[in-house]
């Protein structure tokens, strides 16, 4: 996972300082980012992230995205970001924040993926 960090960070990922962060926008501390582990986080277009202890990861896209799940692994960086590796050799940084009352996921484009309240339990 170390050498998979120091890839993400040499191929031009996000760094804590270019997220595009709006006012209200506190990051996820590591230890926030940590209690998502073994959780079901589910988003408004109904695809569900799943974070297992031990590094694994899963995408499961909705039935109206053409269904299917995504593999891969993944890891907290100390800025408290999430970067995942997928098993097709595709890659990418995801910030977790809270915003106006909600947990969002915003990727390295700056695109924001609001979770659904009832699914962070």
């Amino acid at each position: 996972m170390r050498y998979l960090l120091i890839f993400l960070l040499a191929s031009g990922s996000v760094s804590a300082a270019e997220w595009s962060l709006r006012d209200g926008d506190v990051p996820l501390t590591r230890a926030e980012v940590g209690a998502l582990e073994g959780r079901v986080l589910r988003f408004y277009d109904d695809g569900q992230s799943r974070y297992s202890a031990g590094g694994a990861y899963s995408y499961t896209y909705s039935a109206e995205n053409g269904g299917g799940t995504a593999f891969g692994t993944f890891e907290v960086t100390n800025d408290g970001s999430v970067c995942t590796e997928f098993r097709n050799g595709f890659h990418r940084c995801d910030l977790f924040v809270h915003s106006n009352g909600r947990l969002v996921l915003i990727n390295e484009k700056g695109e924001r993926y609001p979770v659904r309240p009832d699914e962070t339990h």
